[in-house]
């Protein structure tokens, strides 16, 4: 952060982290966000880490982008039954069939 750089690539940063430290990185994240004004491509499989960073989403399936738009939007109205699929894995507990394509 020395250099004060503007852009951050961040590959699964918090995966190996316990729920709340978890949450302090995030809220780290944010802060840095705010005081640096920094952008961030965020890769990870953690969608709740996800919701609660992002502002915007892209998932992707076999390396092809297959849904994108404002977080909010790709949480709530879905539109791929892949996006579908892993949101309903992930946030509620229930696991949907994913089709290998």
């Amino acid at each position: 952060m020395i250099l004060q750089p503007k852009f951050l690539m961040l590959d699964e940063p918090t995966s190996a982290l316990d729920v709340s430290v978890q949450a302090q990185i995030v809220d780290l994240l944010r802060d840095l966000q705010k005081k640096r004004g920094l952008a961030y491509l965020f890769i990870s499989h953690d969608l709740k880490v996800m919701r609660a960073l992002a502002s915007y989403v892209m998932v992707m399936r076999n390396g092809v982008v297959v849904e994108e738009g404002p977080t909010a939007e790709i949480f709530e109205r879905p539109k791929t039954d892949y996006t579908k699929a892993l949101i309903a894995a992930a946030l509620d507990h229930r696991t949907l069939s994913i089709d290998a394509a």
